[in-house]
Parts: C-alpha cells; sequence; structure tokens
C-alpha cells in the first residue's frame, strides 16, 4: 500500500517505472471484491487530495478523484444542481465510480455515469496524462469507464449534472404479493427512480413477493423544511457493532424478511430526503460489521429480458441450498452504456447478500453463474471476487476491444489487481 495522495510526478515516476506486480489505484474501498487488491504490488489510495470545480452556469463539476459523493453532493446541491446517478452508498469516490461504472435506482431511463462523464484525466502506463473525452478517443474512453482501474489512474473527472429545485423527493412504495406483481410493477413504474425490495426467502404463494419504492424530485423547495432553498446535509450515522458470530441462519433470514415485508404498507406516499431514499445502508455506519467476523458476499447479475426465470432459479437455488439470504435488490435495468466492461445491459438486475461463512456457497455461486451465462447475463464486477476466468469470458466477451484498448494505454502491463489476475486481464 502506498500510502496517498501522491504528487503527480511522483505518481508518474512509480508507474514508469514499471513494478513487477504493478500498480493499482484505490478509491473508498467500497467494492465488495479484490478490484482494488494488488498482492505483492503497489495499491495507491488516496490517489489524490479531494477537490471540487463547480461551474453551476455549464452544469458540470470537474472533482478529483478521490473525491466522495458525499462532498460532491454538498457542494453541488446548494446551486440547485445534482449528480445524475447516486450509487448505494455516499462514500463512494467518484474515481471508483468511474471506474466501475456505476448505476443507481434510474438506471432504466438516465443509464450509467459514463452517459453523464464529459472527460476523465487519466494517468496511463508510460506515467503520462491523458485527457479521455467521448468524442476524442472513444475506445480509450469506453474502456476506461467500468475498466475496473486497468488502463489507468483515474485523476479526475467532469460530469454533467441535472437541475433540481429541492434535495427532497416524493416516494411512493406499494407492496407487492409475489414475483410476478412485483415484476409487472417494476416493469409499469413510469418515475425517474425505482427500485424493488424482494423477500430472498418467501415460498409458496409469497415467493418473490417485495416492496417497490419510486421517486422523483420535488418540482419545488418545501417552503417549511428547506426555508434557505436546497441542501445536504446527511446526518451522523450510528457506529454498527461488530458481532462475533453471524446472526443470519436460514431461520433468521427467513424471519427477518417476514417482519419486513409484514411491517411494509400496502400503499404509502410520503416525502423523503436524499440520504433516506438513495443511501438506506448508510444510516448505519459499517453495516456489515454486523453480520460477523466472515462477512457477507453479495451475488448481484444482470439477465436479459424475457429471462426472468433466472430470477426464479435462483431464489429457489439459494433457499434450497440454505444460503440463508438476508436482503434481495431488484431493479429494471434499460440500455448498456457502451462501456466496454460495464455491467448493466436491458433487463433485470437482482443482488443478493448471503453470509461468507457457507462451506457450500462457492459451488452454489458457481451454479449460479452458468445458469446467468446460458441466459446471455454477466455478474458484476464491482461486487465480485470469486468469479472464475471460464466463467468472465462466456459473459464478458472475452473481452477483445477492451485488451486492444488497454494494450495501446498500458502497453508494459503496469496495472494490475488481483481482479485482473483472477480474470485473465493482465499478463501476470
Amino acid at each position: 500500500m502506498v500510502g496517498g495522495p501522491v504528487g503527480r510526478e511522483e505518481l508518474a515516476e512509480l508507474v514508469a517505472s514499471g513494478p513487477s506486480r504493478g500498480v493499482i489505484g484505490r478509491g473508498a474501498g467500497r467494492s465488495y471484491g479484490d478490484a482494488a487488491q494488488n498482492t505483492h504490488g503497489y495499491v495507491v489510495a488516496p490517489v489524490t487530495l479531494p477537490g471540487i470545480e463547480l461551474r453551476p452556469r455549464a452544469g458540470t463539476v470537474r472533482a478529483a478523484a478521490s473525491t466522495s459523493f458525499t462532498e460532491l453532493l454538498a457542494a453541488v446541491v446548494p446551486h440547485g444542481l445534482i449528480l445524475p446517478v447516486l450509487p448505494g452508498t455516499r462514500h463512494l469516490t467518484i474515481g471508483g465510480a468511474v471506474a466501475a461504472d456505476v448505476h443507481g435506482k434510474n438506471q432504466r431511463g438516465d443509464g450509467t455515469i459514463a452517459a453523464w462523464t464529459e472527460e476523465i484525466e487519466l494517468l496511463d502506463g508510460r506515467g503520462q496524462v491523458l485527457r479521455l473525452t467521448p468524442g476524442g478517443d472513444p475506445q480509450a474512453f469506453r474502456a476506461t469507464l467500468g475498466g475496473m482501474g486497468l488502463t489507468g489512474i483515474i485523476l479526475a473527472v467532469t460530469i454533467r449534472l441535472i437541475p433540481v429545485r429541492s434535495a427532497l423527493m416524493r416516494v411512493a412504495s406499494r407492496r407487492l404479493d409475489d414475483l410476478d406483481a412485483l415484476l409487472a410493477a417494476l416493469d409499469a413504474a413510469d418515475a425517474r427512480y425505482a427500485v424493488a425490495w424482494i423477500d430472498t426467502t418467501a415460498t409458496g404463494r409469497s415467493f418473490g413477493r417485495g416492496v417497490l419504492d419510486v421517486g422523483d424530485h420535488l418540482p419545488g423547495p418545501d417552503s417549511r423544511r428547506e426555508p434557505a432553498g436546497p441542501a445536504y446535509r446527511p446526518p451522523r450515522a450510528p457506529r454498527a457493532p461488530a458481532l462475533p458470530f453471524c446472526a443470519f441462519t436460514p431461520g433468521t433470514a427467513r424471519g427477518f424478511n417476514s417482519l419486513w415485508f409484514r411491517k411494509a404498507p400496502a400503499e404509502r406516499t410520503g416525502v423523503a430526503d436524499l440520504t433516506s431514499f438513495f443511501h438506506r445502508l448508510d444510516a448505519l455506519d459499517g453495516w456489515n460489521r454486523a453480520i460477523g467476523p466472515r462477512g457477507l458476499v453479495q451475488y448481484q447479475f444482470v439477465v436479459p429480458e424475457g429471462s426472468e426465470k433466472v430470477i426464479t432459479a435462483v431464489l429457489e437455488t439459494v433457499q434450497r441450498q440454505r444460503c440463508a439470504p438476508f436482503l434481495g435488490t431488484l431493479k429494471r435495468f434499460g440500455p448498456a452504456s457502451g462501456g466496454l466492461l460495464s455491467f448493466p445491459g436491458p433487463g433485470w438486475s437482482l443482488a443478493i447478500d448471503m453470509p461468507a461463512g457457507n462451506p457450500r456457497l462457492g459451488a452454489v455461486l458457481d451454479e449460479l453463474d452458468r445458469e446467468v451465462a446460458r441466459a446471455g447475463g454477466r455478474v458484476y464486477l464491482a461486487k465480485d471476487a470469486r468469479l472464475s476466468r471460464a466463467a468472465f469470458d462466456e459473459m464478458y466477451g472475452p473481452p477483445a476491444e477492451w485488451q486492444a484498448a488497454r494494450d495501446r494505454l498500458d502497453p508494459s502491463g503496469v496495472f494490475q489487481s488481483d481482479m485482473a489476475r483472477r480474470l485473465g486481464l493482465c499478463r501476470s
């Protein structure tokens, strides 16, 4: 680990020296996998100091790579602007978000962060700083968006913003009694943002039941809650206890999901702030500590339209194998971003959290990989720590165009990670 930030010249010298086990940049460390780990090599964290250059009239912001979404929202929201893509935690950095080409609850209509990125400042494998734009070098730009940091170290990003008149959201929630009803409601949702919580443990007539949440920005400021106009002030989150055991078993996971479903109103509308709508897991700092010392695995995949049966098969498998799936999130996806290793594509995305200590889990996930790949789907690399090279090639390619762009940007193969070695994306 190289304690950053280091100056651009020092960073360029490190990259140009071509260390044998390579270099990788690290954002906030919120990836669930090994994308920013580099055994016996260099990991630079943070890559830069936080920095924000807001251009309100142009509706854009240039942010240094290590700037968090919390810092960005605090800077742009008072100007009546907001980031067009908000991932599930506000603690991500903008550099990490671009490297993973993150999506939010509005991917179906607004795409991933790739659709809103105007420029990426990239330190390439020769130690030179490039300015990548959609029109300047489309292949390099598309390879870097979603490229998991393997085309270079992202130094800064320029993003287009969208205007808002309030920092509050109009939200509607509806409880659906089975998977068919949940899928139909999510497909028919016409709000800008839509996501469904799914009961991953329900069986019989209740199989796949869940709660659909849709929302959009208020058309104007709330005079009572926003007397001075829109602002972003996330509350301080209490620290989660580090439990010495995993509380989730098949029985407790079923009880947790059942309670969560029953306490949800059949139908409800209301107003929510940005944090409670977009970043619910951030309400508890270090929430993963409460899962126990072995942690958790999140399995997130996307399958094309018409492959809804894969969702059924995955849920049935993790139930049958007693994987204690305690949290599930379902989204409807729209067009792909064009990023050469980007995750989303038209269809359905399901994410399931399961305790990592189950000795059967590895074999179960290998089985699910085969099911997803047969349907033409893929697993989200930002959430992955165990996908095989063969499964990756079947899902993503093999990614010849991405590899060609990487070879041009990094001809000596400086940028490496444990994920890259596992998936055959780097030479060593």
